[in-house]
């Protein structure tokens, strides 16, 4: 008998917080689901229950896959910079889906035995965590583009330039040092922040704080760094491939998909009440 389709998003573990942005457990039911992956600025991790488990690479365009019925997959979404599975330069699997087989883990069926004995699927989740965490243990990541991520957040919105004299770089190795770690140049990636702000708003149900006269959509296009709301359906058809009425369902409190992102966006809606400067 197959399962009722379902998804659940969590937060990470506590020491995975910083390389982590959310992990969930979905299951498909009893027909196919076609699932919209949209541009989040990092890497995402697709491990199937009994299956290969396949790396997302960073997108700039959103990407379509239908995910077989009676499915269960565990899902990982790294914050932009974390190198945690990619041995080489990110821009390798950028726009890509690879398998972890691919990029020589020579541990993938190892940890796919275990993950699979597990008696629920939230352990399994537990078990993938486990090994991340030691993994993340022992891979560096480049200090001074964690710095430029925080710094590229929508909630001020900066000039790339200035971003770069910040971090002490010239624009140019800014964009090199960028490129490597995320697979695109600071101002794609700030693009993609600036969108997944306006969803983590959207989907809050958060009241807009923008100029005078514009509430709703309009409003919170304007708190994320929107010139105005023509300026967010231009990038969001861009980035997605629907207008922000149709991603969200035509309201400004959820989207379409019905699933409930909260764990993903409380990173996003944190930085909102700490804002930072340069």
């Amino acid at each position: 008998m197959t399962a009722a389709p379902s998804y659940v998003e969590l937060a990470p573990v506590p020491g995975l917080v910083n390389h982590l942005r959310t992990v969930w457990v979905q299951t498909t039911g009893a027909v196919p689901y076609v699932q919209r992956h949209l541009p989040t600025g990092g890497a995402e991790l697709h491990w199937p229950l009994g299956g290969q488990p396949r790396l997302l690479g960073p997108l700039t365009r959103p990407r379509v896959e239908v995910i077989p019925a009676a499915t269960t997959l565990l899902g990982v979404r790294f914050h932009p910079g974390v190198p945690v599975l990619i041995p080489g330069g990110v821009a390798d699997v950028l726009d890509r889906g690879v398998s972890l087989g691919e990029l020589g883990h020579s541990w993938v069926d190892r940890l796919g035995e275990a993950i699979a004995a597990a008696a629920t699927p939230r352990a399994s989740l537990h078990i993938l965590q486990a090994f991340l965490l030691h993994r993340a243990r022992t891979a560096g990541s480049d200090p001074l583009v964690r710095e430029a991520v925080r710094l590229l957040m929508s909630w001020a919105p900066r000039d790339v330039g200035a971003v770069a004299d910040h971090l002490g770089l010239s624009v140019s190795q800014f964009r090199r040092r960028c490129v490597w770690a995320v697979g695109t140049g600071p101002k794609p990636l700030q693009r993609t922040l600036r969108f997944q702000g306006f969803l983590a708003l959207a989907q809050a149900g958060a009241i807009a704080t923008g100029r005078r006269g514009a509430d709703g959509m309009a409003g919170l296009a304007v708190d994320v760094g929107y010139a105005d709301q023509a300026h967010l359906s231009r990038e969001v058809r861009r980035l997605t491939g629907l207008t922000p009425s149709g991603l969200l369902g035509g309201e400004v409190d959820r989207c379409s998909c019905g699933h409930d992102h909260t764990a993903s966006y409380a990173p996003f809606l944190a930085g909102r009440r700490s804002p930072v400067s340069v």
